[in-house]
């Protein structure tokens, strides 16, 4: 199938570079390994159940979203335990230790990368029962 995307100059020129320094074929290749690395991520996430120790951490920019992340992390503060907040240039790197249902942590991840100005998400699983 073709298809086609809308991605900064600047993300393909860094995946193009990527990929050829791993001497993968060609950028197809590369884009198949990157979406099947997302679906299993994915299928990771959607079948969390009990309780779960989790790590999420996510870059944004700071003033463009800072309130509305606050809301979110108010409404599950039940869930999360600590969190670890630098700056990096005008970018900021938050990190949530969680520790709740698999349902709640994968609540609060899908309301992360909900947010456009929210740039990654990034999910690490330390124990799930």
């Amino acid at each position: 199938m073709r298809t086609s995307f809308n991605i900064p100059d600047s993300v393909v020129e860094e995946f193009d570079q990527v990929w050829q320094e791993e001497g993968l074929d060609n950028r197809s290749r590369a884009v198949r390994e990157a979406m099947q690395e997302y679906i299993e991520s994915h299928s990771q996430l959607e079948t969390l159940s009990g309780d779960v120790i989790a790590l999420i951490a996510f870059d944004y920019r700071h003033h463009e979203v800072i309130e509305e992340l606050h809301g979110v992390q108010h409404a599950y503060q039940d869930v999360i335990l600590n969190t670890s907040h630098t700056h990096q240039g005008e970018w900021c790197l938050e990190s949530l230790f969680c520790h709740g249902t698999g349902r709640q942590v994968r609540e609060l991840t899908y309301r992360l990368r909900d947010f456009d100005r929210v740039n990654r998400v990034k999910l690490m699983i330390i124990r799930d029962d």
